[in-house]
């Protein structure tokens, strides 16, 4: 079937709205018809070739939500009509991954769903020749095929805009705190950088009752919008002495700190401003290549602070994501409000333009 996507024919080239062919549905496959796609900073990461890794020309997108028109002869937990939303993960249900409750990564869909960048796509083509997508829900073009293990049915009451931000967004930044963080009642939070996932963390710590969550960002006008996820305090990043005004408001540091821009210096800041006997550095943020190691001293972590990292939050993109949205659903989270922008398909590049200015959280695009 032809298909409208938006396609980035090489790293910091402008997107372009093309008619592609969508074809190859297998036993184990469902046709997604797209109704809303989330802009997350991971897409402009390899828009401005963060992956060299990645091929181009290629179809960006990961945070989608859709229906499904068509299932393959195999596919058992879905039929036409359902409302869903895609991850770059998958989740098999079977391996002994996905039987832990240590990761998320499956072992045939974990990784190597991330992976999917790397190849040619099965189901795109242009021109008789298969192009590159981001992952494998492509959410950037009207329509994908994608193996049911990526796939979450939905409520049907979950508005679209909403829903597409679970795929990532949410999952990332709730499930950091949820699954990888396992933060506590009365425990203190500082999350470095409120975008998308910095705000998901900020409202996850508030939903399960820590004691205080310090924001810090360049960014004035997010830590006032923070404060309607559950922020209690603000530190502007760019003035000095970030990490002992963080020890001043939590007495000696935070248990668990939260880096979400994908610096490394930011990384480093983080670790110092958690307590030093039991504090945790989650590292979130995706660095670009060549600026993505981390230093940090002996005396920094051997008194018993610890650094913890977990792709999407550790969080399992069917079992887990659902128990999230259950969660939006009984009025816990807030994720309704992340959105400040709704799109079209031919404004992506313009949903890109505010991410790099700053001046959007989530810009949704939104399909007819």
């Amino acid at each position: 079937m032809r298909v409208h996507a938006a396609i980035a024919e090489a790293a910091r080239a402008p997107l372009s709205i093309e008619a592609v062919e969508l074809a190859g549905l297998g036993p184990h496959d469902v046709l997604i018809e797209a109704r809303a796609a989330g802009l997350c900073h991971s897409d402009l990461h390899v828009l401005q070739g963060g992956a060299p890794s990645y091929l181009f020309p290629t179809i960006l997108g990961h945070e989608g939500a859709g229906v499904v028109l068509e299932c393959g002869a195999r596919v058992e937990r879905l039929k036409p009509g359902d409302h869903v939303v895609t991850c770059a993960i998958g989740e098999c249900g079977h391996c002994d991954n996905c039987r832990s409750d240590r990761t998320n990564l499956c072992e045939t869909k974990g990784l190597p769903g991330l992976a999917v960048g790397m190849q040619l796509s099965p189901y795109f083509s242009r021109g008789g020749r298969p192009i590159a997508t981001q992952t494998g829900g492509a959410a950037f073009a009207t329509h994908t095929i994608i193996d049911q293990d990526f796939v979450t049915k939905v409520p049907s009451a979950l508005p679209w805009d909403v829903a597409c931000l679970f795929g990532c967004a949410v999952l990332t930044g709730v499930g950091a705190v949820l699954h990888t963080a396992k933060v506590r009642p009365g425990d203190t939070v500082a999350v470095f950088g409120l975008g998308g996932v910095g705000l998901n963390a900020v409202d996850a710590a508030r939903m399960v009752g820590a004691e205080k969550i310090i924001g810090v960002d360049l960014n004035r006008a997010k830590g006032e919008l923070a404060r309607d996820f559950g922020l209690t305090d603000f530190i502007d990043a760019g003035e000095p002495d970030v990490v002992s005004r963080i020890q001043a408001l939590t007495g000696g540091g935070v248990t668990h700190a939260f880096e979400c821009t994908g610096s490394m210096s930011v990384a480093e800041l983080a670790l110092r401003s958690t307590r030093s006997d039991y504090g945790q550095l989650m590292v979130i943020g995706a660095a670009p290549a060549g600026r993505d190691r981390l230093a940090l001293t002996l005396g920094e972590v051997q008194s018993g602070r610890s650094i913890l990292g977990g792709l999407m939050g550790k969080a399992k993109p069917r079992t887990d994501l659902a128990a999230i949205i259950d969660r939006f659903m009984a009025g816990e989270l807030r994720t309704d409000r992340l959105i400040t922008h709704r799109l079209r398909q031919d404004q992506i590049g313009e949903g890109f333009r505010l991410m790099e200015a700053g001046e959007s959280i989530r810009s949704v695009v939104l399909y007819s």
